[in-house]
């Protein structure tokens, strides 16, 4: 089925490839915004736990604008700051940026679910993705 955004479902969008080796990620402190340490050396995560760190890192990187960082890489959430856009259209947004974002990662085989609160100009939520390793909930 044909929409207006045929992209997100092209072939190869999210698929797996099988010799994948296990996904690591530095853990991270979120509250401090850093990475975590133990006795001064990073702490090295796996599998889904990884993959939440790399999706928040992703949502919260704005895409084109750092040159240490590939082209597919990072969101473009930060478009929608100051937009005029309604309420139901700045969710559809939401959900197209992030599902953009993330499925670049061959790690990731989905995104079934987006959930946009928009508190005043605050925007948060959470993403359900579908991983090689199960399903994984983070928030953005």
């Amino acid at each position: 089925m044909a929409g207006i955004f045929p992209f997100l479902n092209a072939p190869g969008v999210g698929s797996v490839k099988k010799d994948l080796p296990m996904f690591r990620e530095y853990a991270w402190d979120y509250e401090e915004n850093g990475m975590q340490l133990v006795n001064g050396t990073p702490v090295i995560l796996e599998g889904n736990e990884a993959l939440r760190v790399w999706i928040y890192k992703a949502l919260q990187t704005a895409r084109y604008r750092h040159l240490g960082y590939t082209r597919s890489y990072g969101s473009e959430l930060e478009k929608l700051i100051g937009s005029s856009y309604t309420l139901g259209a700045t969710q559809i947004e939401v959900e197209r940026y992030v599902r953009e974002a993330l499925l670049v990662n061959p790690y990731i085989r989905s995104v079934p679910q987006v959930k946009a609160l928009l508190d005043g100009e605050r925007l948060t939520g959470y993403v359900i993705v579908e991983t090689v390793y199960g399903e994984v909930k983070a928030d953005v």
